[in-house]
């Protein structure tokens, strides 16, 4: 029996740290299982240092020139060009895709061209706005389209799929893998030289931005509404670590620096970041990961967009989101500062919003008894 050669497409932090308890499965399966590694990446530092923690190394490694350069248009197609070599050089059965970059987008047309079926971590999640987030909104729906078989996290998920016409046969409710990377990374005995050079019983912030449209003014807009958030509220302490080699980070020096309750640092590592996260009061950011990250650990998460893909938080009332508008920062900070009933509306006792942590053993489960004979 032949193993099945799974080609994973990396570019992004998030995406590694998802598809990391995946690849774990299929390496501890090996009579099974062939997992090819591609990394197209321009943060080629942060995508090294998440696989480098889960001891993961390419097997081959995409040449694209920055965006900012060039262009969405010019990148796809350079993306086109080079995965297309890749397949032919790695010779694979299926294409294992996830999210919604624009390297996902590449990969399963890749793929489609190249008859090769295409598995989606992940699929079925919608804003159905194709403008916002973008363009992530439109690559997810696009590479559903070309999907076979979907991995959907969530039944809301599914539902979407069921909506577009897919075939309920192949979409597989798996929960999402970042579930399954939270409840190992997290340590209830976890202790770090920043937790313990805090006040006993302050009230931590975590915050986080990363995403493109919220570069700028609206992340300036954050910091300084922050920044007097931390000013008028003695017993808080703000967590914010962003890109060491990052615009972002130089504007939030200015902004942030010379106060003895804020915490400006680079990116933490992935332990790191979870425990502390687990230990916070609450979180502010615009990463859509972060909100189920939060969910494991019963934290209450302010959304830093105009919407959402997960709206299973919202429901939940995880999650509220305020865009960001300090008008509305505030007015919600305030809120959960002050209220404690409301605060405990959001700190959800369900755990498993997104997932029971088992999410990569399904997916390769489902791959083995569809692909492999």
């Amino acid at each position: 029996m032949a193993n099945l050669k799974v080609m994973i497409p990396l570019s992004t932090r998030a995406g590694v740290i998802k598809f990391a308890p995946v690849i774990k499965a299929m390496q501890a399966d090996q009579v099974n299982f062939e997992p090819v590694i591609v990394v197209a990446s321009q943060k080629y530092q942060q995508l090294h240092a998440v696989l480098n923690y889960f001891g993961l190394k390419p097997d081959f490694e995409l040449n694209v020139d920055p965006v900012n350069e060039r262009g969405k248009l010019d990148e796809l197609s350079r993306l086109l060009h080079n995965l297309q070599t890749v397949v032919n050089a790695a010779q694979p059965d299926i294409m294992l895709t996830l999210g919604d970059t624009i390297v996902t987008l590449a990969a399963s047309l890749s793929a489609f061209y190249c008859h090769l079926p295409v598995a989606h971590i992940e699929a079925g999640l919608r804003t159905f706005d194709k403008h916002e987030p973008f363009p992530d909104e439109m690559h997810r729906q696009l590479t559903d389209a070309l999907t076979d078989l979907y991995f959907a996290p969530t039944e809301a998920a599914k539902e979407n799929l069921l909506f577009e016409h897919q075939e309920e046969t192949q979409i597989v409710v798996t929960g999402n893998p970042i579930v399954d990377v939270v409840q190992d990374e997290y340590d209830p005995k976890y202790a770090s030289a920043l937790l313990a050079g805090l006040p006993d019983h302050c009230r931590i912030i975590l915050l986080t931005m990363g995403r493109i449209e919220n570069t700028g003014l609206p992340m300036e807009r954050v910091l300084r509404t922050m920044r007097d958030i931390v000013e008028t509220n003695p017993d808080v302490e703000l967590i914010c670590p962003l890109p060491l080699d990052s615009q972002s980070f130089s504007l939030a020096e200015q902004l942030l620096a010379n106060h003895q309750r804020i915490h400006l640092m680079p990116l933490m590592t992935l332990g790191d970041f979870i425990n502390t996260a687990a230990r916070s009061y609450l979180i502010l950011t615009d990463s859509a990961g972060t909100v189920e990250e939060a969910t494991v650990f019963h934290r209450p998460v302010l959304l830093l967009r105009q919407n959402t893909e997960r709206p299973e938080a919202l429901f939940a009332q995880t999650t509220k989101i305020v865009g960001t508008d300090p008008t509305s920062i505030q007015q919600a900070m305030f809120d959960l500062l002050n209220d404690k009933h409301l605060y405990r509306t959001m700190v959800s006792e369900s755990a498993d919003i997104f997932g029971d942590g088992h999410a990569a053993e399904r997916i390769v489960a489902e791959l083995k008894k569809r692909f492999i004979k």
